[in-house]
């Protein structure tokens, strides 16, 4: 080939890997965004019977689902990251889009709570995995000047992601009495039918989310493997791996899940009676979540520790690679799990909460769509707030930005759930300053993450860096059920989403403030080349 050809084809391979990343990313976002807007119908129908007895139990699952995606996400960043950085980028993404797109699937087939925490455990695999190989494989094949955009594309993908999934609602609720004529026409049981038209098409929701599958055939076709990684596999640098570590990983998934299971309500089955009270509880708690987030640690941090053991003995990297790389490791874990937990355990509540302010007031259609109107007017704040968060990064530098965002982040939740005590216009406007500032760190990572760790390991490093954060944000997601709970004392059982949801959430938001400190303990990479 020419060397015009060769260009050609490298400029053509780095313009379907970026579409194809896009792509996955969108997908990302509208499986992340189903559950916080689908779920409130689907527990609802799950446990009948249950939240006749015990009305928090709705609650308890909601967060307990959320928290083993979270977990998810995170084994499957390291899981995927590694195969990412031994058998390449794109065969290792083709496998992660596969995983969450038909598990997610799956899901609206789920008769049973503990199914769909099932269900999403495995597909929030593939989708912790997808990110960590989409940002390496885009930023190892475009060049320096476009980092800071391709960062808040990345990010923007996601929340566009996260839109799509209200708009869709939005129409299947508004056709849902007609669809269910549909499917009887055309021979669906009455019962079928019935049971996938419930609760605003849940359903037919989480089916839709299988569609990405289709995404795995142009990316097989069309996009290129990385040229940095190729290099390293060609030099042996892919060789320092082994598939033994990987039971590293799942020690680590079952010490996550372990602190999972304490905070559940499916401890109260496995406490005897007799004992069960709220002293064994706080302690067993406690002692298990200090174990579990110890063993999760560094059960997913074993596979880099392994590998930079073996470079570093073969010369293949610096002798102080281990201690430079695991420190940065930890860095971007606490960094991400500032943010994540600031989405998950304060933001990711704000449509459950809208439904409980919309149904003080008359029913009209904009009272009903209450929930999808909140996260689309989040969305589309998030869509502007990374791009602008990436862009930013690139000016001010990677510290400042990060800093900037935490103050904003506190600011614009605290304000979101404090001044507002009805649902309406100044609500949605909250919603969409909120969503705009807490997602901007989306676009961040995807700038900031690349640039601590070379070729070599910069997949799983940055898989665990961003997805450990989610072990983290799982466990503070969970107290935010905690926190209702203690803010409901007192309340009537009608006023507690309505007044104890927000105090809480606004309490989670404290988070932002811990951002503040560990930023300054990171290096500045603004200007610096993306490490070999």
């Amino acid at each position: 080939m020419s060397v015009n050809e060769i260009r050609s084809a490298d400029n053509r391979g780095k313009w379907m890997a970026l579409i194809a990343a896009l792509l996955g990313w969108t997908f990302d976002g509208f499986e992340i965004g189903l559950f916080p807007l689908v779920g409130p119908s689907a527990l609802d129908h799950l446990l009948k019977s249950e939240i006749a007895v015990n009305p928090t139990v709705k609650g308890d699952w909601f967060g307990v689902i959320m928290a083993v995606f979270l977990v998810g996400a995170a084994t499957g960043g390291v899981v995927f990251g590694w195969l990412g950085d031994r058998i390449g980028r794109v065969r290792a993404m083709s496998l992660s889009i596969f995983t969450y797109a038909i598990f997610t699937g799956l899901c609206g087939f789920a008769n049973e709570a503990w199914q769909i925490a099932a269900l999403r455990f495995v597909a929030s695999l593939g989708m912790g995995g997808e990110w960590a190989l989409g940002v390496a494989l885009v930023t190892e094949l475009w060049p320096d000047k476009s980092r800071a955009l391709l960062a808040g594309l990345i990010g923007a993908a996601a929340n566009v992601g996260f839109l799509l999934v209200g708009l869709l609602s939005l129409v299947l609720v508004s056709f849902i009495h007609g669809l269910g004529d549909f499917l009887l026409s055309i021979g669906v049981s009455a019962e079928r039918t019935a049971s996938l038209v419930e609760g605003d098409g849940w359903r037919l929701l989480m089916m839709a989310g299988s569609l990405p599958a289709l995404l795995i055939f142009f990316i097989r076709l069309f996009v290129p493997e990385s040229h940095k990684w190729e290099a390293e596999r060609d030099k042996g640098g892919t060789s320092h791996w082994a598939t033994r570590d990987l039971i590293g990983v799942l020690i680590g998934a079952l010490g996550a899940m372990s602190v999972i299971f304490v905070w559940s309500p499916l401890l109260e089955d496995f406490v005897p009676a007799a004992a069960n009270n709220g002293t064994l509880k706080t302690v067993l708690r406690g002692s298990v979540t200090s174990i579990g987030l110890i063993v999760a640690l560094l059960g997913y941090i074993y596979p880099v520790v392994r590998y930079l053991g073996r470079a570093e003995a073969a010369a293949s990297l610096p002798a102080d690679s281990r201690a430079k790389y695991i420190g940065r490791m930890l860095l971007g874990a606490c960094l991400s799990g500032v943010a994540l937990l600031g989405t998950w355990g304060s933001l990711q509540w704000a449509p459950k909460w809208a439904i409980a302010l919309a149904k003080q007031l008359p029913a009209d259609g904009q009272v009903y769509f209450a929930k999808e109107h909140t996260q689309i007017a989040s969305a589309a704040g998030a869509i502007l707030g990374t791009i602008v968060a990436a862009l930013l990064g690139g000016w001010l530098g990677r510290r400042l930005t990060y800093f900037g965002l935490c103050i904003a982040s506190f600011l614009s939740l605290v304000y979101m759930y404090v001044a507002n005590d009805a649902y309406g216009s100044k609500f949605l406007v909250s919603a969409f300053v909120a969503g705009g500032v807490t997602a901007a760190f989306y676009g961040w990572f995807p700038l900031y993450l690349p640039e601590l760790f070379p070729t070599s390991i910069r997949a799983t490093s940055q898989g665990f860096a961003f997805n450990f954060g989610r072990v983290l944000s799982a466990i503070g997601t969970l107290q935010t059920a905690t926190l209702i709970g203690y803010f409901e004392q007192g309340l009537a059982k009608e006023r507690v989403e309505v007044d104890a949801l927000p105090s809480a959430g606004a309490t989670i938001a404290g988070i932002y403030l811990v951002g503040l400190f560990i930023i300054w303990l990171g290096p500045e990479t603004k200007g610096r080349p993306l490490p070999e």
